[in-house]
C-alpha cells in the first residue's frame, strides 16, 4: 500500500507585510501554497497512491473569499478523477474558519469528525484511518487517548493534528507522548501542527511530515509530504519529497578574521550558490546574516546598502534570477572591543548602556518612550517587532553598542 501524508498546507495564507519590501516576488509568494498544493496533487497522481493523508490545517482560518475553498475543491476533483481517496482532520486554523465548516466537498474527500473519534474503513484497500479533529481552535485535551485498537486484517493509520510532547513556536495543541502514540499498534501515525518535518519513533513510525510549503524565513528549507509504502511482513519505507514552490533560507556568511569588505561578498557569494543550486529551480528567498570578529565591521556597518546590493546581484545570478534577499542581518564586531572601564565619552555611554539592559525600571521608562511609535507600527509588524518588550529593547541596546564605535570612533566625522 503507498500513502502520502501531508499536513499545514495552510493554503492561501496571507504572508504579511510583503509590500514593505522593496522588489519582492508578491505574486509568486502569495500564490505559492497553491502552487505547493498542485505539486502535492501531482504526486499523488504520479505515484499512483491509494490514499492522500492530511493532518490538519487546510486553511489559515477565514478566507478573504470563498475563491480559497474553490481552489481546493478543485484539486480535490483532480484526486477524484484519479480514484484517489482523501482523508482529512481538522486542525486548530481549520477550527477557527467559519467558511470551512459550509465548504463543499467531491465525495472523495472525507473530513473526520470534530465531536468524537471516527474511524474511515476502506474494504477495497484494506485501510482504516482513525481521527478526529478540532473542534475549537485550542485543543488542550489529549485526542489520542481515545483512538481504537487497530482494525484486525486492515492496514491502520492514525492521523491527528497535535504539538506532542511540544515543540518550539508551537502551541501545546492536544499534546500527546509520542510512544504511547507507538505503542497503540498502527501501522503508521501521521500528524500535523509542527512545520518541521520529523521521525519521532522510526520503528513504529510516528511523523510529522512538516508543513507543504514555507511562508517565513523561519521556516526555511525543504518542504513537502511523505510517501509512505506498507506492504505485508515488511517494514514501512518513508520517502521525503520536496513539494515547495518557493524555498526560504539563511545564508550564514562567517566573516571572522576577514581583513576587508571584498573577502566578506566573496564568502557571501560561495555560501549562495550552494543554496541556489540546493533548491534546483524553485524561488529562493533567501536571509543573509554575516557575523564574526572583522576589520570589515566599521565598513560594513556604515555601508550596509551595498552589502545588500553585492547580495542581491549575487543570488540573482546565482540563481539565474530566481532568487530575492529578503533581508540582509549585519551582526559582526569589531575584533579589537574598546574597554568600558575608560574614563572617555565612549566609555561612560557604554556603561549607561548597560546599566539600563540590566535594569528593569529603566527599561521600563525606555518603552514609555517607545510607546508613542509602537501605535504608529501596522499589526503585521507589531508581531515581530514590538518596541515596548523588555527582550527587544534589551536587543536593540545591545545592537547600539555593537554598532557605535563604527559611527563613532572610526568615521572622521
Amino acid at each position: 500500500m503507498k500513502l502520502i501524508h501531508a499536513a499545514d498546507i495552510h493554503l492561501d495564507s496571507p504572508m504579511r507585510g510583503l509590500a514593505r519590501y522593496d522588489g519582492a516576488p508578491v505574486q509568486q509568494l502569495r500564490l505559492a501554497t497553491r502552487t505547493a498544493l498542485a505539486n502535492l496533487v501531482d504526486l499523488a497522481i504520479e505515484e499512483g497512491a491509494d490514499a492522500l493523508l492530511i493532518a490538519g490545517d487546510l486553511f489559515d482560518g477565514d478566507w478573504l473569499d470563498y475563491g480559497t475553498g474553490a481552489h481546493f475543491a478543485r484539486e480535490m476533483n483532480r484526486l477524484r478523477d484519479a480514484a484517489i481517496p482523501v482523508i482529512a482532520v481538522a486542525g486548530n486554523h481549520d477550527a477557527a474558519s467559519r467558511i470551512t465548516r459550509a465548504l463543499r466537498m467531491p465525495d472523495n474527500f472525507r473530513m473526520l469528525s470534530t465531536k468524537e473519534l471516527e474511524t474511515a474503513v476502506y474494504e477495497d484497500l484494506g485501510l482504516a484511518v482513525h481521527g478526529q479533529g478540532f473542534a475549537t481552535p485550542a485543543m488542550h485535551d489529549d485526542l489520542s487517548a481515545g483512538y481504537p485498537a487497530p482494525l484486525a486484517g486492515y492496514v491502520n493509520v492514525g492521523l491527528l493534528h497535535t504539538s506532542a510532547d511540544g515543540r518550539p513556536g508551537h502551541e501545546p495543541y492536544a499534546p500527546c507522548r509520542p510512544e504511547r502514540l507507538a505503542e497503540r499498534g498502527y501501522d503508521y501515525w501521521a500528524l500535523g501542527h509542527v512545520h518541521q518535518r520529523e521521525i519521532l519513533i522510526a520503528d513504529q513510525p510516528v511523523v510529522f511530515a512538516g508543513c507543504l510549503q514555507g511562508r517565513h524565513v523561519r521556516e526555511a528549507g525543504p518542504k513537502g509530504a511523505t510517501i509512505v509504502h506498507i506492504d505485508d511482513g515488511d517494514a514501512v519505507r518513508l520517502d521525503e519529497r520536496a513539494l515547495d514552490d518557493v524555498r526560504w533560507a539563511v545564508c550564514e556568511v562567517d566573516a571572522a578574521g576577514v581583513i576587508d569588505e571584498n573577502e566578506v561578498f566573496a564568502r557571501m557569494s560561495e555560501q549562495l550558490r550552494r543554496l541556489a543550486t540546493e533548491c534546483g529551480d524553485r524561488l529562493l528567498a533567501v536571509r543573509v546574516k554575516v557575523s564574526g570578529a572583522t576589520d570589515a565591521h566599521a565598513t560594513l556597518v556604515r555601508n550596509p546598502d551595498r552589502l545588500r546590493h553585492e547580495a542581491a546581484v549575487v543570488a540573482s545570478d546565482a540563481a539565474c534570477g530566481g532568487a530575492w534577499v529578503e533581508r540582509v542581518v549585519i551582526r559582526t564586531s569589531s575584533p579589537s572591543a574598546i574597554s568600558p572601564e575608560g574614563g572617555d565619552a565612549y566609555a561612560e555611554l557604554v556603561r549607561g548602556i548597560r546599566v539600563a539592559a540590566g535594569s528593569d525600571t529603566l527599561l521600563d521608562d525606555l518603552a514609555g518612550e517607545l510607546r508613542p511609535l509602537a501605535g504608529k507600527l501596522p499589526g503585521a509588524l507589531l508581531a515581530d517587532f514590538d518596541p515596548t518588550d523588555s527582550d527587544t529593547i534589551r536587543d536593540l541596546l545591545t545592537e547600539v553598542e555593537r554598532v557605535l564605535p563604527a559611527h563613532l570612533l572610526e568615521e572622521p566625522a
